[in-house]
């Protein structure tokens, strides 16, 4: 006599029942998109760098072949040290408009949307691993090295600036330079503390399946 071999019965599990999101929620999450003005007024302000340092570039030749410029708004030979101030103004202005590029590009897609640029040949390195703790540290460091552009640019016409003002400007810019040195550190640690102790997910709800046998 052969015996009966039980089965087994799965049931599906029960599906959760769908989310409803109230209309605040619904309103403050559209809200981010209030930014976008901001973003494009940025974009402007990069169109306006870009025409200073093409008049920044211009004065550049200028001085160069004639052997005067303009300075402060009066006229100086174009020596050496003109030359070099010259040329880390235009340093200071690519910085700059790499700092808005940073900002507008960072602060989209961390802030209000993906711009989905996966498969872009031209995508930014640091693009692909933004997050707000990241978009801080590498803005703390931009300025950084524009403060440090000016610092230099300051200790050149430091013996201008000690005879008319005394050694108290240069004292404060390196203490404000300090300082952004100090901020970018600890917003350094601080991303290097998150990095090491992310957030426990939570832990999903299950739905085990009920098994009846026969």
């Amino acid at each position: 006599m052969a015996e009966a071999t039980p089965t087994m019965t799965t049931t599906a599990p029960t599906p959760r029942p769908a989310m409803t999101r109230s209309p605040v929620g619904t309103l403050i999450f559209a809200s981010r998109w209030l930014q976008l003005p901001l973003y494009l007024g940025l974009i402007v302000a990069q169109a306006f760098y870009v025409w200073q340092f093409m008049k920044s570039l211009w004065n550049l030749g200028v001085g160069l072949f004639t052997g005067h410029t303009t300075s402060h708004g009066e006229e100086v030979a174009f020596d050496e040290g003109t030359m070099i101030i010259a040329v880390l103004g235009l340093v200071d202005v690519v910085m700059i408009a790499n700092l808005l590029i940073m900002v507008i590009i960072g602060g989209y897609e961390t802030f209000v949307s993906r711009i989905r640029l996966d498969d872009h040949p031209d995508q930014p390195e640091w693009l692909s691993h933004v997050n707000a703790n990241v978009l801080k540290t590498k803005l703390a460091m931009s300025i950084i090295g524009i403060s440090s552009i000016h610092l230099l640019a300051s200790f050149i016409e430091a013996q201008d600036t000690i005879r008319e003002d005394g050694a108290e400007p240069l004292m404060w810019q390196t203490i404000i330079h300090l300082a952004f040195i100090v901020s970018a550190l600890a917003l350094a640690w601080i991303d290097r503390l998150s990095t090491k102790h992310p957030p426990r997910p939570r832990a999903a709800v299950e739905h085990p399946a009920a098994v009846t046998a026969s």
